[in-house]
């Protein structure tokens, strides 16, 4: 599928270390498909204030999910929000302690919020939402009934004004600390899921332990 470069703003200019950016949007693809949690930030009467929560992509839109009770998603309803998805790859351990660095990849998403209110959009942005947790759960479990869904929000934020950044790589030093007697390098960091642990008789499904990273046993 062809996509778009991701447009430039004032919002999502790079300043420091601007080279590490991207303007490819299927780097932002990229960098939100690999995520499980998000963070929106939005003025909420009048005080700044950043949710962590579950999120799912589906084409150019963002959605959100939270609960009916959250005062910050009814607030954001038609405001301007900022959503981050951060993935820690590394800590860049360099010879000075100024130049120590972490490997990362990195975006930042602007955009005028919408509560989804349409039921099939709502099932629709659910299904992206748990399908990003764990591919194939929806078809793995019951889909919420109406009581569950009148106590549960659906954050809408389109993917127009958006910005990606990212480093790799080995610590850079200045040209007279390779001289120095101390250890440089990179300790990966990556996010490890453990053997799926069942509360029933029932054998533990495919596609959870395709997530988990195990092989079926037995």
């Amino acid at each position: 599928m062809e996509t778009t470069p991701l447009s430039s703003s004032e919002r999502t200019k790079l300043g420091r270390k601007a080279q590490r950016g991207s303007t490819d949007r299927a780097d932002l693809y990229a960098v939100l498909d690999a995520g499980l949690i998000c963070h929106l930030g939005l003025v909420v009467n009048d005080y700044p204030r950043v949710i962590p929560t579950a999120y799912g992509r589906d084409g150019d839109t963002l959605y959100l999910h939270g609960s009916t009770g959250s005062s910050a998603l009814a607030a954001a309803e038609g405001r301007q929000v900022c959503v981050t998805v951060t993935h820690l790859d590394g800590l860049v351990c360099a010879r000075s302690v100024n130049n120590h660095s972490m490997n990362y990849r990195s975006a930042v998403i602007y955009g005028e919020a919408r509560v989804v209110t349409d039921e099939s959009e709502r099932l629709r942005a659910l299904r992206a939402v748990t399908e990003q947790i764990i591919p194939g759960r929806w078809a793995g479990a019951r889909e919420p009934n109406r009581k569950e869904l009148a106590a549960t929000a659906v954050l809408a934020v389109p993917l127009t004004e958006a910005s990606v950044k990212s480093r790799t790589g080995a610590p850079i030093d200045q040209e007279e600390d390779y001289e120095l007697d101390y250890w440089a390098g990179v300790i990966p960091v990556s996010l490890v899921f453990g053997e799926p642990e069942p509360d029933s008789v029932l054998p533990v499904p495919e596609h959870i332990y395709a997530r988990s990273g195990h092989t079926l046993s037995g």
